[in-house]
């Protein structure tokens, strides 16, 4: 079926989804879990193909990213039932007024219509976002990567069972099957079919949508995200929440790319960063960190001389840029100069220097003593996630089902005229 096929169709389901009560849609997204859970075996014989055909061509991150294991399909069909089992935004009413001449008007939430995801190589995105889109009333049109195209279909296959089964129309869940360039622009160019684009993936993908699209864009952001470690931080603590922010996952948008050090410790703190992330990891078998050493810090540790563009780069890897800054006006200056406005930290047992960073830094999650991984739908209790807004409009921060509605004024009256 051809991409325009898809979004007509698509079209004409957002009706029933806006007008789908939230016992249908609970039960449709609960339906939605067990066929995900059901249909597992089709699902990893998918993803084991994807994975035989992106071997040699992606990192060993991203076949990380890639892989779905039993234990992953599970949290998946988990994911849709927490979003079940989270409040509908759909017809709340966000602010309500009366007015002198008796008019009440209330500004009420209401379902977007379709959405339409461009997203990569993570088959987990596909549950994720369909599951927020239709709890939010919305139909939703997938289109993801090459590289997770198998898995991705088994995936819908298998959630649009679920849907049907519910009695909500299972052509308000397509994916697109056209995985070349042409189909990503008719996507961003389908005026009157899409009503918000999300692309979900690297620099070069949001980029494209922000300047290529016809259509409203959500834009998600890359991290590049910073860790301030102040000469009041604990130092353990500080090595603690660095080798999380980097290590726990490193293909994903929340984890540490640079790490900022106060001048004051720098001598101290970085042998203990290097021991960490490289000598003890492996130590233990584990993949040592790359330090990407700028300005003093190469002449304080051992690591790689930091080139004229790493402080600018999502590595996605097991590399972490490194610098040393004056305090910590010094540090907000830098990650105001280098930041994609995600996710940053300071490690300080300082209370003033913690403030005026959290107030002072623009990014959509700030921290004090606590790792940038926590940037994610799940962890703010929004059940998935559809991404992380690094825009301010309309909205910021991780995109969960408030996220995805917009509003309307709904004005009762008993017969007013101006």
């Amino acid at each position: 079926m051809t991409t325009m096929e898809l979004l007509t169709q698509a079209k004409a389901a957002k009706a029933a989804m806006a007008l789908a009560d939230t016992a249908s849609k609970n039960q449709a997204l609960l339906a939605m879990a067990g066929a995900l859970e059901a249909h597992k075996a089709d699902i990893l014989a998918a993803n084991a193909l994807d994975l035989e055909g992106a071997r040699g061509t992606i990192s060993q991150v991203m076949l990380d990213r890639l892989a779905l294991s039993e234990s992953r399909i599970a949290g998946m069909a988990q994911g849709i039932r927490e979003v079940a089992a989270l409040p509908d935004p759909v017809g709340e009413v966000l602010a309500r007024v009366e007015r002198p001449n008796g008019l009440v008007i209330q500004r009420t939430a209401v379902p977007m219509g379709v959405i339409a995801i461009i997203y990569e190589s993570r088959p987990n995105v596909t549950s994720d976002a369909a599951a927020l889109a239709l709890k939010a009333g919305s139909a939703c049109v997938l289109r993801c990567g090459k590289e997770a195209h198998r898995s991705a279909a088994a995936i819908v296959a298998a959630l649009r069972e679920g849907l049907s089964a519910a009695g909500l129309p299972q052509e308000a869940l397509a994916l697109v099957e056209d995985t070349t360039r042409a189909s990503a622009n008719e996507l961003m160019c389908a005026r009157g079919y899409v009503d918000l684009l999300i692309p979900r993936g690297g620099a070069g993908l949001i980029r494209a949508c922000v300047d290529n699209a016809t259509v409203p864009v959500l834009e998600t952001g890359t991290g590049i995200c910073h860790i301030y470690v102040d000469k009041a931080a604990d130092q353990e603590m500080a090595l603690d929440i660095v080798e999380n922010a980097k290590c726990s996952r490193p293909s994903v948008c929340n984890a540490a790319e640079v790490c900022l050090v106060h001048k004051d410790i720098a001598g101290q703190f970085l042998p203990k960063l290097k021991r960490r992330l490289v000598d003890d990891r492996a130590a233990r078998g584990e993949q040592p960190v790359e330090l990407r050493l700028g300005g003093c810090a190469f002449d304080t540790v051992e690591g790689t001389p930091a080139g004229p563009g790493d402080f600018d780069t999502e590595f996605l890897d097991y590399i972490l840029a490194v610098g040393i800054v004056d305090g910590v006006d010094a540090a907000m200056a830098h990650i105001a100069a280098h930041s994609t406005g995600h996710s940053e930290a300071i490690v300080t047992a300082d209370e003033a220097a913690a403030q005026k960073f959290l107030a002072g830094v623009d990014s959509a999650a700030v921290y004090w003593n606590a790792s940038t991984r926590f940037t994610d739908g799940g962890e703010f209790g929004l059940g998935c996630e559809m991404g992380i807004s690094t825009q301010k409009l309309h909205a910021r921060g991780p995109l969960g089902l408030r996220e995805l509605c917009t509003f309307k004024y709904v004005v009762r009256g008993s017969g007013q005229v101006r």
